[in-house]
């Protein structure tokens, strides 16, 4: 049996791991993904942690969740060596054979030799680098509320980002917001509290367009942000930093986001590494030392085509994951590999909650847009390796995580109620729904035709210059059938009524029926009820603007039902898990498997 083993479980291992499965999922192959965490860490989240945006499982997807239904083995192990002539991993626990490996440990900071700068600053590239800076500013707070002393209690305020690139632009934007609340919190004027980024380049952002850097640049300083750039840091102690120029602040808080380096995991392997201990690859992303082994992602320094070094983003890690895993199932199957030939769709960068900055495929965007582009990309990203039920959590994360600076609407949009109350409601509605249907069967409406649609009052603007009460239905039926057309119909309306509905009444009139007495089962067993619910809002919207039929409790009471009415006491407690687990193992497999848990 061939052995594939994926060592580290990143942006980059995850995909290619993924890929993998999809490519050889009826060969003879083991395949094996090897990480230290039982979790994928989302890094490019890590600041809304720190931030107080969101708690610590929003950026956690479980390995098992990412691989379930998959033929990837999933080895919780820390590896501490490779033998390369034996073709080993090696662990205190033992050891893993490999025919084929693929490496993508991942990166941690560079400090370029800055004096005291790995001893005193905090990073922000792992979990637990994000849980230490949320600690560490709630203790400054803390201590600056009972410091007397204005010059230590103004160095516990000020709160500075070493590196204006993305990660560090984005961990400002969340202590913007987070120190608003912690202010008022600790009883602390916002006035004492300094938020500094401090650059060595010339301006912030330096791979976005200029247009979005201003932009950026001005939602920041409009939000109290000090932006110092060509200002290297020269060394960094405890309680205070220099700039080059001489220039000495007083800080107890210095997040450093200035730069990365490959793993020293990789530096550790006696293989050749460029000054960023990084592993140099060729256009297939293959080893130039051994061609069963493949470098991917930060542990990559790949070159394309044109010259330039793949830069260290989540895009391109995935897509060399994918073209390492592809290489591998081309050499598997004795065919000629394929060049890795990367493409960066472009760069978002969140500044807070509501505010962004995106340049997606070349459309360049600021704002709102470019939240809800972020919001989308993160969606697509996590539906594709963990399915349904990750978008869920994500958006209940996102956007139902209780804080204290939220709008007051946002309290009453989220306050969660038992979905048993909604049951009595969607029996009721359940009943009457499947009356109506059954009415029209014993009626006839299958076999003769019963409705039509014939012009009998004043059109609809008139309707509005000269109101009267609403018809009541019984008097619109008349010995032919029920006319469709109302007093208060659309003429846009009337004409659909009139040249389709009529024309072609026992078809339309089959179709009510079935769908009145579906509707009744659906809602009085509780299956896909979202989807009912939806249905019968519409057969309301439709009897208003048509027949006249103004009963109002039953769109109200639609609505109710979209909130999860099938979860109590129906079928959809137990459907709507197993439909997410089924289109999840379809999306891995092609398949599908009825005895599915």
């Amino acid at each position: 049996m061939t052995e594939i083993v994926v060592l580290g479980a990143g942006y980059a291992g995850i995909r290619a791991a993924l890929t993998l499965h999809k490519r050889l999922k009826n060969e003879d192959v083991c395949i094996r993904i090897i990480d230290k965490h039982n979790r994928h860490t989302l890094l490019t989240e890590l600041h809304e942690v720190a931030g107080n945006r969101v708690d610590e499982e929003s950026v956690k997807i479980y390995l098992k969740d990412i691989f379930k239904y998959t033929r990837v083995k999933v080895i919780q192990d820390t590896i501490t060596s490779i033998d390369f002539e034996n073709q080993k991993l090696i662990s205190e626990r033992g050891h893993y054979t490999y025919n084929y490996l693929i490496i993508g440990c991942g990166s941690e900071p560079a400090y370029f030799n800055i004096d005291g700068m790995q001893e005193h600053a905090y990073t922000l590239w792992s979990l637990e680098d994000a849980k230490r800076i949320h600690k560490h500013v709630i203790d400054m707070f803390q201590a600056a509320a009972d410091e007397k002393d204005p010059k230590k209690r103004s160095a516990y305020l000020t709160f500075i980002i070493g590196g204006g690139g993305f990660t560090g632009i984005e961990m400002m934007g969340e202590l913007m917001q987070w120190i608003r609340i912690l202010c008022k919190e600790y009883a602390i004027s916002r006035k004492e509290v300094r938020l500094m980024v401090i650059e060595a380049m010339p301006q912030i952002l330096a791979i976005l367009d200029h247009r979005l850097i201003t932009k950026a640049v001005s939602y920041l300083t409009k939000h109290g942000v000090e932006i110092l750039t060509d200002s290297p840091i020269k060394s960094v102690a405890s309680d205070y930093l220099q700039i080059k120029d001489g220039t000495i602040i007083d800080t107890r808080t210095l997040i450093w986001t200035g730069g990365i380096k490959g793993n020293d995991f990789i530096t550790r392997l006696g293989l050749p590494v460029t000054n960023r201990g990084r592993i140099e690859v060729n256009q297939f992303t293959q080893s130039m030392q051994y061609k069963n082994m493949f470098f991917i992602g930060d542990n990559a320094h790949f070159v394309d085509e044109d010259g330039r070094v793949l830069p260290a983003l989540v895009e391109s890690a995935m897509q060399t994951g994918d073209a390492a895993a592809l290489n591998i199932v081309r050499l598997i199957k004795e065919q000629p590999l394929e060049s890795c030939k990367p493409k960066l769709h472009g760069v978002m960068v969140s500044i807070g909650r509501s505010y962004a900055v995106a340049d997606v495929m070349g459309f360049k965007s600021s704002g709102i847009i470019a939240v809800f582009i972020k919001h989308m990309v993160n969606i697509h990203y996590q539906f594709e390796v963990a399915g349904f039920e990750q978008v869920i959590r994500y958006l209940s994360h996102q956007f139902l995580h209780k804080r204290e600076d939220d709008h007051f609407l946002k309290e009453h949009f989220i306050q969660r109620s038992f979905t048993f109350f909604l049951v009595i409601m969607r029996m009721y509605l359940g009943y009457m729904w499947l009356i109506q249907g059954m009415n029209k069967l014993r009626e006839g409406w299958l076999s003769k035709a019963v409705i039509y649609a014939e012009r009998i009052g004043p059109t609809l603007p008139d309707a509005i210059a000269n109101p009267s009460p609403p018809a009541d239905t019984a008097n619109e039926a008349v010995k032919q059938g029920l006319n469709l057309i109302g007093k208060y119909t659309p003429l846009w309306y009337a004409w659909i009524l009139e040249n389709i509905i009529a024309s072609n009444a026992l078809l339309f009139q089959t179709l009510i029926v079935i769908t009145e007495i579906g509707l009744g089962i659906a809602f009085l067993t509780g299956t896909f009820t979202f989807i009912a619910a939806l249905i019968s809002i519409g057969m309301n919207i439709n009897f208003i603007f048509s027949t006249g039929l103004y009963d109002y409790w039953y769109l109200v009471t639609s609505i109710a039902c979209l909130g999860g009415a099938g979860r109590s006491f129906g079928v959809d407690h137990y459907l709507i898990p197993w439909f997410m687990r089924q289109w999840r193992y379809f999306i891995r497999n092609r398949d599908i498997k009825i005895n599915l848990k």
